[in-house]
């Protein structure tokens, strides 16, 4: 990982990307993918961060996060049908 870290971080410097740029860009990355990993949920995804969840609705706020996608994915229901044939509903209606 360090060596591909270190190939990022020449292409970014080859190409003229300032150090603040690629910071945010950084940061933005992390936490897009933690809070993924948390399927939106900002408390859980802050405490993997090892921030308070202010903190990290202050980032998601700075840094133009689009939390949205997330949440919609998260909140998604299982197709109806993949609901009737799950055991407990088919145990409960014998």
């Amino acid at each position: 990982m360090k060596v591909q870290l270190e190939n990022l971080v020449l292409h970014m410097y080859k190409t003229g990307i300032g150090y603040s740029e690629a910071v945010r860009e950084f940061e933005k990355g992390f936490i897009l993918t933690v809070l993924q990993g948390q399927k939106g949920n900002q408390v859980r995804a802050a405490q993997d961060l090892g921030m308070h969840r202010n903190t990290l609705r202050r980032m998601i706020h700075c840094l133009q996060i689009d939390i949205q996608p997330i949440r919609a994915v998260a909140r998604r229901r299982p197709p109806q049908h993949a609901l009737l044939d799950s055991p407990k509903k088919t145990e409960r209606a014998l």
